[in-house]
C-alpha cells in the first residue's frame, strides 16, 4: 500500500528530530515529487548519475544523505543543479536528505552503523551538536594494532583506508610510537577531521573519519594517534540504508538501496 508523503516526512522528522540540529542544509524534502509514495530508493548523494538510477528504478523517492540547497552556495537553480533538478521534475520523484540527524541517531545513524560494520562495541559520545550525540567510542578489552585496525576498516569497507601512524618528533622515538596499542577507539563518519582533537581529549589511540586534510596528517603524527581516513562515501553508506530499511518496514513500501561509488 502507498503511504501519503506528507505523513511519511511527518514520521521521519519526529524519528531524527530534525528541529533539534541547526544543519548546514535543510533536513527533509527539498525537491517534490508524488504524493503517494510505493517505492523508496537510498543512496548516499543526490548526483545526477544517483537520480537517472532512481529514475530508471521507478522511484517514487529518492533518500539521501547529502541533498542540496547547502549554507553559503548559490541559491540560483542554474547549470549542474538545474539538470539535477529538471530530472527529478520530469520524473515526478520526491527528494528527501537528512543530514546531521542521520550521523546522530542512536540506532539508524551512520556513526552507530558504522560502529556494526566494524564490529565495535559503543562505549560512549564522542562529542555533541546541538545537544545531540556526533561520534562515538569504543573501549576494547584486547588492544589492537594499527595495522590490525586497518584490515579490519579494509575489509569491512571494501576500500584501503588512509592510515597516518603516530609519531614522537620531540622525542625521537616515531618507530615505537607508530607501534602503539589501540584500547580507545573514537570514530565520526564523513568530514570529520577536525574531530581529531576531541579524540585525543577523552584518551582515543586512534581516530577513525572518512576524509583528511593536510594540517591532520600533523596533528595525528603530534599528538601520537593513530588516524584512518576510511572514506567520505564509504564511511556513510549505511545509515541512509538503515532509514531506508525502516521505512519499508513501518509502512510496507518497497526500498531499494544504490550505490554510486565514490572514491573520496
Amino acid at each position: 500500500m502507498p503511504i501519503d508523503r506528507r505523513t511519511l516526512l511527518k514520521e521521519l522528522d519526529s524519528l531524527l528530530k530534525t528541529d533539534q540540529f541547526n544543519d548546514y542544509c535543510p533536513n527533509g524534502l527539498q525537491v517534490e515529487g508524488k504524493d503517494q509514495i510505493r517505492h523508496v530508493v537510498s543512496g548516499v548523494t543526490a548526483s545526477q548519475a544517483m537520480i537517472e538510477a532512481a529514475a530508471a528504478a521507478g522511484a517514487d523517492l529518492l533518500l539521501v544523505h547529502h541533498g542540496y540547497f547547502w549554507r553559503g552556495e548559490s541559491s540560483v537553480i542554474t547549470g549542474l543543479k538545474q539538470r539535477r533538478v529538471r530530472l527529478l521534475l520530469e520524473h515526478d520523484i520526491n527528494l528527501v536528505a537528512y543530514h546531521l540527524p542521520l550521523d546522530a541517531h542512536p540506532e539508524l545513524g551512520n556513526n552507530t552503523k558504522l560502529a556494526a560494520v566494524l564490529g565495535l562495541p559503543v562505549s560512549g559520545e564522542l562529542t555533541k551538536i546541538n545537544r545531540q550525540p556526533m561520534g562515538l567510542y569504543s573501549e576494547l578489552e584486547t588492544p589492537m594494532t594499527g595495522e590490525s585496525l586497518r584490515a579490519r576498516i579494509h575489509e569491512a569497507l571494501q576500500r584501503e583506508p588512509l592510515h597516518i601512524a603516530p609519531q614522537s618528533l620531540l622525542s625521537g622515538a616515531g618507530r615505537d610510537m607508530a607501534d602503539r596499542p589501540i584500547r580507545r577507539i573514537a570514530w565520526c563518519t564523513g568530514a570529520a577531521q577536525s574531530y581529531i582533537e576531541r579524540a585525543v581529549e577523552i584518551g582515543a589511540d586512534a581516530f577513525i573519519s572518512g576524509e583528511i586534510s593536510e594540517p591532520t596528517v600533523h596533528m595525528a603524527r603530534e599528538h601520537g594517534i593513530h588516524y584512518f581516513a576510511a572514506g567520505h562515501h564509504a564511511t556513510e553508506r549505511y545509515g541512509v540504508q538503515a532509514l531506508g530499511e525502516w521505512i519499508a518496514q513501518q509502512f510496507d513500501v518497497s526500498h531499494q538501496f544504490i550505490d554510486i561509488d565514490n572514491p573520496v
